[in-house]
């Protein structure tokens, strides 16, 4: 999985992002690209367009719907969205909210970008981080400067 949540575990309003952090969706794209992405059909329809070079596995209940972009492929389930990337070497789950909670028992690791703020406005929220599940690896932090408006860290968990 990854994800940017802030220390309330917020991850959006509105189907959109609440902070603009470009190094951080420098690190998305770069560990993204070439990899499956599976995500919910509100954060599919949050991109103008797809992210190029990423197959995209859209998730929705909805049996009716269809996606008329090349590299997208709609699954019913977070299960056979897991299913359909079995073959493949790694994949990122990405959201929204509900999936990260669906997800998170297939996850070997999570990169969460921790943005240190609280956002009481957000209406999606990433999981709960349970320290007897998850151990951190790794964190990096990245100061608040001309381009962040905030200080965020990115952190690697891996499951124990």
């Amino acid at each position: 999985m990854i994800a940017a949540a802030a220390e309330n575990n917020a991850l959006g309003k509105d189907n959109d992002l609440i902070w603009h952090l470009p190094d951080d969706f420098k690190y998305f794209k770069n560990r993204t690209t070439g990899h499956p992405i599976i995500m919910g059909r509100k954060t599919f329809e949050s991109f103008p367009r797809p992210l190029p070079n990423r197959k995209h596995i859209i998730i929705t209940r909805d049996k009716d719907y269809i996606v008329d972009f090349e590299n997208c492929s709609v699954v019913h389930s977070v299960e056979e969205a897991i299913h359909s990337v079995k073959n493949e070497g790694l994949a990122f789950i990405i959201g929204g909210g509900e999936i990260y909670k669906q997800g998170e028992p297939f996850a070997h690791t999570i990169e969460l970008t921790r943005v240190h703020a609280h956002f009481e406005e957000a209406d999606t929220f990433f999981p709960e981080i349970d320290g007897t599940v998850w151990e951190l690896k790794s964190e990096k932090f990245h100061p608040k400067d001309e381009r962040h408006a905030y200080d965020f860290t990115l952190m690697i968990y891996e499951r124990k």
